[in-house]
């Protein structure tokens, strides 16, 4: 069955890029050698399931220059945006694109995926999914910054709380990895 994790780093405040949408201070831990203990991607962090696909949202693509076809992980990328870009697809590119909204992209990931994770990789995707109450999981990695400002990864959810599990906590190099399960929603 797969599962759906929320996957981010952070700042203290709760923040994934500044106002400028850098990130390279949310991401600086991952130059850091961390405990063996200390879970570095996704897949890793979900019960050994393995990475499936990744859904991002189209300006994580643009800032990211669409990972030049392959995202680092070697995961196929879906990318939810209302057009696909000049250019794209690119033969050979594990990225493409969903026009239809979230859900249909979602439901597109979980094929891809089959029993493995589909993991969310920027903001407005998470909401998405938080609001739709399809997330299982969220990996939050906080580091030790405070932005002041910029993006965050929780915003505004235009959902009822979202309430969660007791959280896992791993401390890492840089990095402090929070892990928790999403609490089913009673009907």
């Amino acid at each position: 069955m797969t599962m759906v994790v929320a996957d981010m780093s952070v700042s203290l405040d709760g923040f994934v890029a500044d106002t400028a949408d850098r990130a390279d201070r949310v991401f600086a831990w991952y130059g850091k050698p961390q405990p063996e203990q200390a879970p570095a991607e996704p897949a890793d962090e979900a019960a050994g399931m393995g990475l499936g696909v990744i859904v991002y949202g189209r300006r994580t693509f643009d800032v990211a220059h669409g990972w030049d076809g392959r995202h680092p992980t070697g995961a196929p990328v879906i990318v939810v945006t209302h057009s696909v870009p000049a250019g794209w697809p690119r033969q050979n590119s594990t990225v493409s694109f969903e026009t239809a909204g979230i859900q249909s992209a979602m439901a597109t990931a979980a094929k891809v995926a089959g029993d493995k994770v589909v993991a969310l990789g920027s903001p407005s995707i998470i909401q998405q999914c938080l609001a739709l109450g399809m997330v299982d999981r969220i990996q939050v990695k906080v580091v030790p910054v405070l932005l002041g400002a910029g993006i965050r990864l929780f915003g505004s959810l235009g959902t009822d709380p979202v309430d969660l599990d007791d959280p896992q906590v791993t401390e890492g190099n840089g990095v402090t990895h929070l892990h928790y399960n999403v609490a089913k929603r009673s009907s």
